[in-house]
Formats: C-alpha cells, sequence, structure tokens
C-alpha cells in the first residue's frame, strides 16, 4: 500500500468515527442536543464572567496589598528615623565623663537588635 492510500484510509476511519460518534450523540440526546448545547454554553459564559470577577478581586486585592506595604515602609523609615534623632539627642546631651564606652556600646548593641527586628 501506497503512503497516500494509507493516509486516506485513514482519514476515512477518522470520519466514519467522528459519524458514528454523531449517531449516537442523537440516539442518546435527541432532540434535546441544542438544549444541551445552549446550557453548556451558557455554562460557559457564566464560568468566564467569574473568572474576570475573581481576576478583578486578586488585582484589587494586590494593589491594596501593595500600598499597604509602601506604607508600612514608610512608617517604618520614619520610626527608624526618630530613634536615630533620639540616639543623636541622646548622646548630645550625656557628658564625656559620665558616660562608660561600655554603656554606649551597649546602648548602640539594643538600638541595633530593635532596627533588626
Amino acid at each position: 500500500m501506497s503512503k497516500i492510500s494509507k493516509t486516506q484510509n485513514a482519514a476515512t476511519e477518522g470520519v466514519d468515527s467522528n459519524s458514528k460518534i454523531e449517531a449516537i450523540k442523537n440516539l442518546i440526546f435527541g432532540e434535546n442536543i441544542q438544549q444541551y448545547n445552549n446550557e453548556f454554553e451558557e455554562l460557559k459564559a457564566d464560568l468566564l464572567k467569574k473568572k474576570q470577577e475573581l481576576q478583578s478581586f486578586i488585582d484589587d486585592t494586590r494593589d491594596e496589598l501593595s500600598k499597604s506595604i509602601d506604607s508600612l515602609s514608610t512608617d517604618l523609615n520614619i520610626r527608624i528615623t526618630d530613634l536615630e534623632n533620639k540616639l543623636e539627642d541622646r548622646l548630645d546631651t550625656i557628658e564625656d565623663e559620665k558616660t562608660s564606652r561600655d554603656m554606649l556600646g551597649e546602648a548602640l548593641i539594643e538600638l541595633g537588635k530593635k532596627i533588626k527586628a
């Protein structure tokens, strides 16, 4: 058999198979097939609408989270700046004679831990 005749036989078998499937569908579903197809199309449209609503909800949530993160970052930066300013003010007011190097080192370590946390 040549390649062309094999291809034609395979195509014929595919068409026969599809027509057999269509005949079986007509026997099982009969006249209601159009109604079923319409219901499936309505379900598809409803699913697509729900998917779009969910995507919109996800996008809105993502935007809100992004804004919250930005706000939190700004607030954290402000607090760190305030802590740095307070530390500088305290260091300026402390006299060299009354402050030991150990106490200053411990204060800086504690500040570092607070910033890290």
